[in-house]
């Protein structure tokens, strides 16, 4: 999750490209105007241009080109959106390994035609060796990198079990059919765009301190270039397997044999038993009612459903579509909204199999109104007052793809390796990144995680474990009808991405595109500042917040939704890949 920062920072860099490839597929530009700190102009006339891609039948948006093709040639080919998905989520770990991943895990809402909605948890696992004070030294100090730098901060990896079960579940094409493009790009190679050459550029340096990474993410010593060809032999090998053999290929043989003896000799603490006992589990998506429109989103371990939905309680009695976009009043609402769900989200949620999740209590009509009740119309609230609001409690790398296909079913996926190419280390051959996920639960309750979040034990270290997550593959329905598909990466922004997403279309009558490209804001409770994007405030504005009480810092630290939005009006889906990846595309058919 952590490596949003670099990826911004290349997308602000890249924000001028345009991928043009063939009709029914396109990945807009916006107006520098929307980047700039200091014009005086409305955000929305930085956005008056902005369209998205729209095709009738079908439609996939992943972070990355390829991979987005992979998914609408699946679809063209029979296969529905359970199938797609799978096939985009094996093909981003060769396309995107910063981020797509079969050495991490995530979560998937499944919409199907027939009105049913499921969640899937494939999220990664504490080994059976792991302890609550894992991270800390004998005097009960967090050790800094333990948790990112070394294995001790990898958990046991979910993604190829949870995208296996979805497949055996709802899809209806073989294993060997959907992994057959992924093992293409690994063995043929694929050329890299700027975007995808940037990314690995990030951590060239890490790259050279394991000669297996240097070996295939290196070019002789160098970053790769754009315009050259990646092949990534090894991974070929090991999708190759899992092709053959299904998920106990990963689990049961020789890929967890080489990752339990990579762990073994850098002091880490994975065994066969942890990939042995590993499982993902399928439970009842969270859902809310926001003015007429029903989320589906996930549960715990993920806060994301919860807090999102949350928020929306919150906030609904208020009426933002009036205020406008960015105006003081729905700034100043939501931002009050968000630091009093973080604060919940923060000290109440974590793995269900461990404690319990007050998620009823949560998403109440009374708990809302009593946050409302503390929410002064002319003030911030200081984040020293806010706690969470139940009474005590118990105790950036992702990527997002969203596809719906012809029958109706739609599927949101947001899976996650944690940092830019997760630990930066990839055990033997096997040729893919290990996930250093460990570093999502609470090293010490009150010291902050790499994104900056203050947890409690709700959410510490404990044997088998799904650290609590911030992911939010959600959809949106409308009288029971799909009406969005979304979600994105970026650590904590995850929540006030996708939320703002989904608020810039209901409450502010923007098109899916400009939904996804509108400056956001981000406020967490801890630090007790307000992150905004460069175009979200005039200066007039944030004088005025400012008076009431408010702190900016500008950030560059966000999420990327790839959303669609299934267009009553028209009749059409349509397809937004977000600004901040310039390698993501949006195609349908």
């Amino acid at each position: 999750m952590r490596s949003v920062t670099l990826l911004i920072a290349v997308g602000l860099a890249l924000i001028a490209t345009n991928v043009l490839a063939g009709a029914g597929d396109a990945k807009p530009g916006i107006s520098a105007q929307a980047l700039d700190y200091g014009r005086n102009i409305s955000p929305l006339e930085s956005l008056a241009g902005l369209r998205p891609v729209e095709a009738k039948h079908a439609m996939v948006v992943t972070a990355q080109h390829l991979a987005t093709r992979v998914g609408v040639r699946i679809l063209r080919e029979g296969g529905n959106a359970i199938d797609a998905a799978v096939a985009i989520g094996y093909a981003l770990a060769v396309v995107h390994p910063c981020c797509g991943n079969i050495g991490g895990g995530g979560f998937m809402v499944i919409h199907l035609a027939n009105g049913e909605n499921r969640f899937l948890d494939f999220r990664e696992k504490a080994p059976l060796k792991a302890y609550p004070k894992l991270f800390q030294n004998a005097q009960g100090e967090v050790v800094p990198g333990l948790s990112t730098h070394s294995y001790l901060g990898v958990g046991v990896p979910g993604t190829v079990m949870g995208l296996n079960a979805a497949l055996t579940q709802y899809g209806t094409l073989p294993l060997k059919t959907v992994m057959a493009p992924a093992i293409a790009l690994a063995r043929k190679g694929y050329i890299l765009d700027p975007g995808d050459a940037h990314i690995l550029d990030g951590r060239a340096d890490d790259f050279r301190k394991y000669p297996n990474v240097d070996a295939i993410f290196l070019n002789h010593g160098q970053p790769w270039r754009a315009g050259e060809r990646l092949r990534q032999p090894q991974l070929a090998r090991t999708l190759e397997r899992i092709a053959e053999g299904g998920t106990h290929a990963f689990y049961r043989g020789r890929i967890a044999k080489a990752i339990v003896a990579a762990s073994a000799q850098h002091r880490g603490i994975l065994s066969l038993q942890d990939f042995a006992d590993y499982t993902v589990r399928w439970a009842k998506p969270v859902e809310c009612d926001y003015r007429g429109y029903t989320i589906v989103s996930d549960p715990p371990p993920s806060s994301g459903g919860t807090t999102i939905c949350e928020i929306l309680q919150i906030v609904k009695p208020y009426p933002l579509g009036e205020w406008g976009y960015a105006s003081v009043k729905t700034l100043h609402y939501l931002i009050e909204a968000e630091r009093h769900a973080f604060a919940d989200r923060n000290t109440y949620l974590g793995d269900p199999a461990f404690v319990h999740n007050p998620i009823r209590e949560l998403l109440s009509p009374a708990h809302a109104a009593k946050i409302r009740a503390q929410i002064r119309p002319d003030a911030a609230t200081p984040s020293s007052e806010v706690k969470g609001s139940l009474g005590p409690a118990e105790g950036t790398n992702t990527t997002q793809f969203s596809v719906v296909d012809a029958h109706g079913n739609a599927v949101s996926v947001t899976y996650t390796i944690n940092y830019l190419f997760g630990l930066g280390q990839i055990a033997g051959d096997t040729g893919f990144f290990l996930n250093n996920e460990m570093d999502d639960f609470t090293s010490k309750p009150g010291v902050p995680n790499s994104f900056g979040l203050v947890q409690g034990r709700v959410n510490q270290i404990e044997p088998g474990k799904r650290p609590l997550s911030s992911m939010s593959p959600t959809i949106v329905l409308r009288h029971g009808k799909l009406f969005m598909v979304t979600g994105s990466p970026g650590g904590s922004t995850i929540i006030s991405t996708t939320l703002e997403t989904i608020l810039n279309v209901i409450d502010f009558g923007m098109n899916m595109q400009q939904a996804v490209d509108a400056p956001r804001f981000h406020e967490q409770w801890q630090p007790p500042t307000v992150m905004i994007e460069p175009g979200l405030l005039t200066p007039a504005t944030q004088r005025t917040l400012e008076k009431m009480g408010y702190r900016f810092t500008y950030g560059n630290a966000w999420g990327a939704a790839m959303a669609i939005l299934a267009n009553p009006k028209t009749g059409l889906y349509e397809g937004a890949a977000d600004r901040r990846r310039p390698s993501a595309l949006a195609a349908g058919y």
